[in-house]
């Protein structure tokens, strides 16, 4: 995986190459032991796939090696296998240009934003979407075109094998390579890891294993194992016959982390019972968008040693400062005291300071910091005024651990982009809809709608928080300061929901005791598989 998080020359040809237990087995799988076969290799780097068909004497036609740097390319070209032919150029151009069709195509494709592809190459992966029928967007990264772009390369049967984020299971860019995918391929197989293939960038990779085979069936199947050296002795018969149907309306893939009973429920459980979404009762929003937290965010003594008090407003904007689901003035005032970043610093327009000392001394101070120099602070009129100023009803946290949050907001606390801020429309009434949150179903849909990050991180974006079934019923207002108090007292959510699932769930919707241990045992699983990533 070749991560890029700065745009130097070094990161942007990439660091990370492909583990020799991966390329060996994608190999395995692809071949086959067929002798016959055009293989491409689109990002070649320093050839270990090449490296690979050399040392265990795999049979082929020909095989064309990609790779745009060129002294990596050179490195591919030294290696002396026959049949070979290294091309030093763009993937992109490449794709377009080409006449030549492939039965096997494998790689590790660079991951690359948008922004630091040069003018021509963001016009050649345009050009590959269009083929394809896709929108080509500013969120779309370099992984993304090498699938596509490999996928019009293939014959009229053939495979592709590729190590790429794990991303694309489950996040929103991604949705519609899915969705080719799910109608391209016939067979798509999904290898995933419990231990990180690339520990020192936190990224989790799977592999993408999909054919083309002619037939009218659109089959996958996702397999996990412990760490890449499983794949040693992994019979690449078991990737031969995907048994699950491809839901072509599912827009995330981790459904196919679960059985094929877990899945039919998942599916069909809101309809049956009519549950309705939180985007139904509440819309979700972004939280304040400050542009530098470290700045707008402060502390007590802060807010003291410039005298801020008539523009210190009260926030929470970490979870760690949130031990409930009702935030409250007793428990802002506490976060407070602890000289935690309690408050939301709201300046007017410069004629309104009247020359306020302290104001115009900590806005002098953010300029000799260069606060005032960032993207989001330096196209303000004003770049010490923050825009959207907005108090929500209820909060919910972005990035969770253990399990998402959905808080009361009583102290009228203000949040950053750490945040949602979670605006209830009329008629609902809040204690009720915060209550029936918390149950094993909402849970294991928040899994689904969210993604995961090497971490053990589960992030939820405004538009994904409001898909989350939520039981909703009056009765359920009944049992909120019971969780609240006992979260309180730190016990443990599987002793929570022992409560609540027997509330919400069962009486409010008539769920069976075994229809709620399959919804806990789905929420249990994937967010286990999820947790196992920050060990």
């Amino acid at each position: 995986m070749k991560l890029i998080k700065h745009a130097s020359a070094e990161k942007l040809r990439g660091g990370f190459y492909t583990p020799k237990p991966i390329a060996a087995f994608i190999l395995k799988w692809g071949l086959n032991e067929s002798s016959y076969y055009d293989i491409l290799e689109p990002s070649c780097g320093d050839g270990v796939f090449l490296e690979l068909l050399k040392k265990q004497k795999h049979k082929f036609n020909k095989v064309t090696a990609i790779e745009f740097n060129e002294a990596e390319a050179e490195k591919a070209n030294n290696i002396n296998l026959k049949t070979k032919s290294v091309i030093n150029t763009d993937f992109h151009l490449y794709c377009n240009e080409t006449t030549e069709r492939f039965d096997f195509i494998a790689g590790n494709p660079p991951y690359i934003r948008y922004q630091y592809f040069d003018e021509e190459q963001q016009k050649e992966a345009a050009k590959i979407f269009n083929r394809a029928g896709l929108k080509y967007t500013k969120l779309t990264n370099a992984w993304v075109s090498f699938v596509v772009g490999s996928s019009l390369l293939l014959k009229e049967k053939g495979k592709i094998g590729f190590v790429i984020p794990a991303e694309i299971l489950q996040v929103s860019y991604a949705q519609q390579l899915r969705e080719f995918l799910a109608h391209f391929y016939n067979k798509i197989n999904i290898v995933s890891f419990k231990k990180l293939v690339f520990p020192d960038i936190q990224q989790e990779v799977v592999l993408l294993l999909c054919e083309k085979t002619g037939s009218d069936s659109h089959l996958i199947e996702h397999l996990e194992l412990t760490d890449a050296s499983e794949l040693e002795t992994l019979d690449v018969n078991k990737l031969k016959s995907p048994k699950k149907q491809i839901d072509f309306k599912s827009n995330k893939w981790t459904f196919y982390f679960l059985e094929q009973e877990e899945i039919n429920f998942l599916e069909t459980v809101a309809q049956k019972r009519n549950i309705p979404r939180i985007g139904d009762y509440a819309n979700v929003e972004v939280g304040i968008t400050t542009g530098a937290n470290d700045y707008f965010t402060v502390s007590l003594p802060v807010v003291e040693d410039y005298n801020l008090q008539e523009f210190a407003k009260p926030m929470v904007g970490r979870s760690v400062q949130v031990n409930s689901i009702i935030f409250n003035e007793e428990d802002w005032m506490r976060n407070r005291l602890t000289k935690a970043k309690a408050h939301l610093l709201v300046f007017p327009p410069k004629q309104k300071l009247d020359g306020h000392k302290g104001a115009n001394s900590y806005i002098s101070m953010g300029e000799s910091m260069g606060v005032n120099k960032g993207y989001k602070t330096g196209i303000r009129e004003d770049w010490f005024v923050v825009p959207s100023i907005k108090l929500s009803e209820a909060l919910f946290i972005r990035r969770n651990n253990l399990f998402p949050k959905l808080i009361i907001n009583e102290a009228g606390a203000y949040t950053t982009d750490t945040m949602h801020r979670v605006f209830i429309k009329e008629g609902v009434n809040i204690n009720v809809f915060v209550a029936s949150f918390y149950n094993s179903l909402s849970l294991a849909f928040s899994e689904i709608s969210g993604r995961s990050y090497g971490g053990g991180v589960l992030e939820l974006m405004p538009s994904e928080t409001e898909k989350i079934i939520l039981p909703y019923k009056e009765e359920n207002e009944a049992i909120l300061y019971q969780i609240d108090q006992m979260m309180r007292k730190k016990k443990s959510i599987d002793e929570i929901l022992k409560t609540t699932n027997d509330q919400i769930l069962k009486k409010g919707y008539g769920f069976t005791d075994k229809e709620i241990k399959l919804a806990d045992r789905i929420w249990k699983k994937l967010s286990s598989r999820r947790l196992n990533r920050s060990k």
